[in-house]
């Protein structure tokens, strides 16, 4: 009797093997082979269940099934996979619902299923396009959203609607309204000649007449480059510029650039492409406070826009770029590279280069092309505008230029107007300062005189301990053409007022020969035509290898002196040999620290001691408000709060209070100063009838004079010189006020004493704190050792009589000076600036041997408004 056995199910996918079992198993009686025996592929994949007729059992369940499933997607090849398993072990059956779970397609098929090695992690192309076309809708969702929820603003902005900004004197009380609010006029396309709008079309936007408002790339530029930390500009079409002029905020964020995006488009549906250019050249910035292409004609040319030729249409447009740097006139006290030179090249280049594309594009003719072509429009100079006359011009200019170096407002923004900016101007000192200025001014200048022409001052006033700018005298005025700043400008170098520097670094270092501070009352050699040694005992040599002579004004043998008394009468030999011995990067480290702007220095040679540096008044009267303070120095500032639609802006704090030198120092160097007033070349400050201490100082050819001067409230400077309009050089003064030359200690100490009286009427005298001696008393090389003797030193406390004997070498006297006296007053003669020039300014550079003429060393600059020096740095910035 056979046994019959109920045929097992079917695997799917079985194959041969599979068929072959399905065939023999009912007549054969063979018990099935294992799973795997045969080593086909189809011998995994078993029913999940056995029959009833005591079949071997099955191996494995779910887990199992679950293990093989990740056997065979885990990596490996094929073939491996499909390998039986070792020791007979059989695979999960196919037809089970482990089965049935791997091969469930998923939403998302990565990594790739059916894959295997790095092909597994290769993104199909059905996944790539699918991905791009969700990630397009979405940006055309999210587009599709802004366009809808972003309007056209009902209001203009505050560009469009112009208003002006209101500067206040220090007690709060009004100063002036100035801005583009009274200067901007709408006019309308056919006001506008043609050749200014395809000046501007060909330059910026040549598309504007066929796009649609927005240039896409451009945006995807401007937001490049916002991401690296650059700025937006550069992305915009005329009508997306438009639109932030009269809608949008200047701001440079995300949101602001979609904005401005979806309300150009919008824009464009709504207005002409006349109405768009229209809007954007009424709205747009050229500079000087003029909004509008009809404030710009009249601002650079005097005339409308509608009589505007071709060429002067292209240097406006060139304006639109940036008229910080393309106005010729400069605007180096916002940005050092903006200088006068640098400006006018830029212009030159980009007023070309618009005609070219006019040219290009056939909106010029030949004729008017090379017409155009061949001289470039000068524009008119700078003119005063309402309320901007007298000082107040530089006031303003002043605070400017403080508000735009202390935030993060854009010069075209702050035109905009709507700021209230608190200054630090006391409004009874500037006047005071003015009249002081005009009053000496009357005594000794006479315009009519040729020499007295073109005659300059400039001068500041600053709190010690605070920094804050009180009074400055700029010039002449806007109204009478004067447009730049003397209390904020560079290019005269200072002369013996750099003498202190030296002196205080001397007190503070010490020299290479020292052990420590050096004491005022070391002698140096006084002499004039003198060799400067190097530390190593070499002498400096020229160029040419021949020696360095540093010469005085005068031949006067003073013999080795006291540094006192080479302050007090101003003899350069012993100041230029000092600083040697300490070192000018020393000197110069000392009048950085006291506030002077690295900018301004000038070469590091022997003549630097002298002053060829060229700092402003403003940081000169800063940089001696530090002595004043003992040591301590606050930064100059003109502004105290910053208002934007009643909130205050950021940014205008005090600047904070530094010790920039030791006390003791600063007190010792105020010693030295107060007995340069009493019985040396600034004797003419003794009328002030209080304690002062200051340095007179003039430079190379008398082409300037200085005084800086202070009292424990006020340091105050005053710069003397005369200019050539043309060129900005400066020319002597010898001869000018119908003296032989203008010292320091003549014209310049008079502003200065006129001006102190006013200022410190009703004031204490404070005197000065007495200072402790200082350093050791270390005489130069070739100094004569003093005989035992005892000889009387000089005192370290002013005396109340000029000195008699201007030598202190006990060994040596020199000859007894005569008294001149002259029309600013009796003077010791022989000492500088005393009938005769104080050389410590550029005529202290290289210089020929005593017979010959002295040779001009130019570091200290002889043309002003380099950009450097002023009082926000960078630039006069």
């Amino acid at each position: 009797m056979s046994e019959h056995r109920r045929k097992p199910p079917q695997p799917q996918g079985g194959g041969r093997a599979a068929a072959r079992r399905g065939q023999s198993g009912s007549s054969s009686g063979r018990r099935a082979a294992p799973r795997g025996a045969t080593g086909s592929p189809s011998d995994s994949y078993g029913s999940g269940s056995l029959g009833s007729g005591g079949e071997e059992r099955q191996y494995g369940g779910r887990a199992e099934a679950r293990r093989a499933a990740q056997k065979g997607t885990g990596g490996g090849s094929r073939r491996r996979a499909a390998e039986p398993a070792r020791g007979g072990r059989r695979a999960a059956p196919a037809g089970g619902r482990a089965a049935a779970v791997s091969d469930r397609k998923r939403l998302v098929d990565y990594p790739r299923a059916g894959k295997y090695g790095w092909q597994r992690w290769v993104p199909s192309w059905r996944l790539v396009s699918g991905l791009c076309i969700g990630f397009l809708g979405s940006l055309v969702a999210v587009a599709g959203i802004g366009y809808a929820m972003v309007s056209v603003p009902s209001e203009k902005n505050a560009a469009a609607l112009s208003q002006n900004n209101v500067y206040l004197w220090a007690d709060g009380s009004r100063m002036v309204a100035a801005g583009s609010g009274t200067n901007r006029q709408n006019v309308t396309i056919e006001r506008i000649p043609p050749a200014m709008r395809w000046a501007v079309i060909s330059a910026e936007n040549k598309s504007f007449y066929d796009d649609s408002g927005v240039d896409p790339m451009g945006i995807a530029r401007a937001l490049a480059n916002m991401a690296r930390g650059g700025d937006t500009q550069g992305g915009s079409t005329i009508t997306q510029q438009f639109v932030k002029n009269t809608y949008l905020s200047q701001e440079q964020t995300l949101s602001r650039k979609f904005k401005e995006m979806f309300i150009s488009i919008k824009v464009g549906n709504k207005l002409s492409k006349d109405q768009i250019l229209q809007g954007y050249l009424n709205t747009s910035y050229y500079g000087r406070g003029a909004y509008g292409i009809q404030a710009a004609a009249q601002t650079y040319y005097g005339k409308d826009a509608e009589r505007l030729s071709p060429s002067e249409c292209a240097f406006l447009a060139a304006l639109l770029k940036g008229p910080t740097y393309y106005d010729p006139a400069g605007n180096d006290g916002l940005d050092p590279s903006a200088t006068k030179d640098a400006n006018r090249k830029r212009s030159e280049e980009r007023w070309g280069w618009i005609l070219e594309q006019m040219h290009n594009d056939d909106k010029l003719t030949d004729e008017q092309y090379q017409k155009a072509i061949k001289e470039y429009p000068e524009p008119q100079g700078r003119k005063a505008t309402k309320g901007m006359t007298g000082q107040i011009g530089y006031l303003v200019d002043t605070a400017k230029k403080y508000v735009l170096n202390h935030s993060n407002i854009s010069e075209k923004q702050f035109d905009q107007g709507g700021y209230q900016i608190k200054t630090t101007f006391v409004k009874k000192n500037v006047e005071a300062l003015t009249a002081a200025v005009k009053k000496v001014e009357k005594q000794h200048i006479n315009p009519k005189r040729e020499l007295d022409r073109h005659v300059q001052f400039g001068a500041a006033s600053v709190k010690p301990k605070d920094g804050a700018i009180v009074a400055l005298y700029g010039g002449a005025g806007y109204e009478k053409g004067h447009f730049n700043n003397n209390a904020d400008t560079s290019g005269v170098p200072v002369g013996s007022t750099w003498k202190p520097f030296v002196l205080a670094a001397a007190m503070e270092h010490g020299t290479y020969r020292s052990d420590g501070p050096l004491s005022p009352l070391s002698k140096y050699n006084g002499n004039d035509h003198l060799k400067v040694r190097n530390n190593d005992g070499t002498y400096v040599l020229k160029k040419d290898n021949t020696p360095f002579f540093q010469e005085n004004e005068s031949d006067h043998p003073w013999g080795y002196i006291t540094l006192r008394k080479a302050m007090e009468q101003s003899v350069n030999t012993p100041f230029v040999q000092l600083g040697m011995d300490v070192g000018m990067k020393n000197v110069r480290d000392v009048a950085e620290k006291s506030g002077i702007l690295d900018a301004s220095f000038a070469t590091l040679d022997p003549s630097f001691a002298l002053g060829t540096s060229t700092p402003s008044a403003i940081r000169m009267a800063d940089a001696y408000a530090t002595f004043a303070a003992a040591g301590k120095q606050a930064a100059p500032y003109s502004v105290t709060s910053v208002k934007y639609e009643g909130q205050d802006v950021a940014g205008f704090e005090k600047p904070r209070v530094t010790q920039a030198m030791p006390e003791n120092v600063a007190k010792n160097v105020t010693d030295v100063l107060e007995n340069v007033i009493q019985n040396g070349t600034g004797k003419n400050a003794l009328s002030l009838g209080r304690t002062a201490a200051g340095k007179t100082g003039t430079t190379d050819e008398n082409k300037s004079a200085w005084f800086v001067g202070y009292t424990q409230q006020l340091s105050t400077s005053v710069a003397m010189f005369r200019e050539d309009p043309k060129s900005a050089k400066l020319l002597s003064m010898n001869g000018t006020a119908g003296v032989e030359s203008i010292h320091g200690g003549d014209i310049p100490t008079l502003v200065w004493t006129e001006y102190m009286k006013a200022a410190l009427k009703g004031k204490a005298d404070l005197g000065f704190p007495e200072p402790e001696k200082i350093g050791t008393v270390q005489d130069a090389l070739g100094a004569p050792t003093p005989k035992p003797t005892p000889s009387e030193q000089p005192s370290q406390t002013p005396s109340e009589t000029p000195s008699a004997t201007p030598s202190e070498t006990p060994t040596s006297p020199s000859p007894t000076p005569s008294d001149t006296c002259g029309f600013f007053g009796c003077e010791e003669d022989g000492g500088q600036e005393n009938g005769g020039q104080d050389n410590g300014g550029t005529d202290g550079g290289i210089t020929a041997p005593p017979t010959g003429p002295t040779e001009t060393n130019d570091d200290g600059g002889n043309n002003r408004g380099n950009g450097n020096g002023g009082i926000f740095g960078g630039p006069n910035g």
